[in-house]
């Protein structure tokens, strides 16, 4: 049986589909988008029953995101970005949380993660300075968490950083860049910059980025004894973006199945009719299947064992890191092909296919899809080999 956020994302989802294209004018998702994600509860199913969430199955979650993708491309993504930071805010401090859900367990809390931005210690906390860029869905957020690297005031600027954090501030304590999103695709998660300039953060708004990767954040949370949120940060955040992209996959293909089954070429073939279109269509939808397979396997697969008491290693945190990758871009590979053959049409605006075609190539560039180091780390670790280089940090 389907849970009900699934149910719900299946009921709203043509409505989703209506605000998609006003997304993209507005350049942020529309507030009648946000609240129909509200009503659809996705945004709270990783999120801590106490305070107002469902605390799902992280499958049910993934599924959830790539059918809100499948609808509207920019809504999956926020999603699937916004979705995973309830997760995070569960291991943090309970004043934190109290702070951010204690009056409405809708509140939506933006990021981004890249240590853009320096903290800087004081009594009590830390000074905030920096820039960042990728706030995805930031306008319908009341809170952000961003990355940090910790600095002390005397330090020079070559100095190296003594620490990395994900601190936390209320909408009140940082600015959102207008006119800093203009892009080629998810034109509608208004990914702008956020700029936060002398911010004081409490020491319980932050949080170390190393125990959080290494999962001693959760064994130190008052989480430690829910498998949902022992389950490796490798397997969460990245898995809720890959789900995004694949749920886009997924709009991708069937804009273009129903694009081709009415379409007659310039030539005068019926679509319908032509054996390589079909050909084509067949084999893109078993491609990108099995990309959504893959992902929902492996992390099921993750959350089952420490269900089961036991720890996720480095191996398969590798592997977590490996499948979301190589199932993004298989998705990916399998929804050009559809869109190779939809023809000179559909590169006009009024046609729905190239939203999903631009929203999946514009996603791609998101940093945990970078294929090259971490296949270079995985397969180093088939060979025995400890992870190493810069995807390292993701594992």
């Amino acid at each position: 049986m389907a849970h009900p956020t699934i149910e719900q994302i299946a009921e709203l989802g043509p409505y989703l589909a209506d605000r998609s294209s006003q997304a993209d004018a507005l350049g942020r998702l529309p507030d009648d988008t946000g609240k129909l994600l509200k009503e659809t509860g996705v945004i709270r199913m990783l999120q801590p029953r106490d305070f107002g969430g469902l605390e799902a199955d992280p499958r049910d979650f993934f599924n959830a995101v790539m059918d809100v993708g499948n609808h509207c491309p920019s809504a999956g993504w926020v999603a699937g970005v916004v979705g995973v930071h309830p997760w995070e805010l569960a291991l943090n401090d309970t004043r934190l949380q109290e702070e951010v859900w204690g009056e409405d367990p809708d509140t939506w809390v933006a990021s981004p993660y890249a240590p853009s931005g320096i903290a800087t210690p004081t009594d009590g906390g830390f000074i905030v300075n920096g820039r960042w860029s990728f706030s995805s869905g930031t306008d319908l957020c009341d809170w952000i968490v961003l990355g940090a690297m910790v600095k002390e005031a005397s330090a020079g600027p070559d100095d190296p950083p003594i620490g990395s954090l994900h601190v936390m501030l209320p909408r009140a304590d940082y600015q959102i860049v207008e006119d800093s999103w203009n892009t080629i695709g998810l034109e509608g998660t208004g990914s702008k910059d956020i700029i936060v300039d002398g911010s004081f953060v409490p020491d319980y708004r932050a949080l170390d980025v190393r125990k959080l990767l290494d999962g001693r954040a959760a064994k130190e949370s008052v989480r430690s004894g829910d498998p949902l949120f022992n389950v490796p940060w490798a397997g969460v955040f990245p898995g809720g973006v890959a789900a995004g992209l694949i749920g886009i996959a997924e709009g991708v293909l069937q804009r273009g199945i129903e694009y081709q089954a009415g379409r007659i070429s310039n030539l005068g073939v019926v679509q319908a009719d032509d054996h390589h279109s079909r050909q084509v269509l067949a084999e893109a939808a078993s491609d990108i299947a099995s990309a959504r397979l893959q992902l929902v396997h492996n992390i099921g697969e993750a959350y089952d064992a420490v269900r089961a008491g036991h720890t996720i290693g480095i191996n398969q945190r590798v592997v977590l890191r490996r499948d979301q990758v190589r199932a993004a871009w298989r998705a990916a590979a399998a929804a050009n092909t559809v869109y190779d053959i939809c023809g000179g049409n559909s590169i006009r605006l009024d046609k729905p296919v190239q939203r999903f075609w631009r929203g999946m190539h514009a996603g791609l560039h998101h940093g945990i899809f970078v294929r090259g180091p971490l296949l270079n780390l995985a397969g180093g670790v088939l060979m025995g080999l400890p992870p190493t280089g810069p995807s390292a940090v993701t594992v």
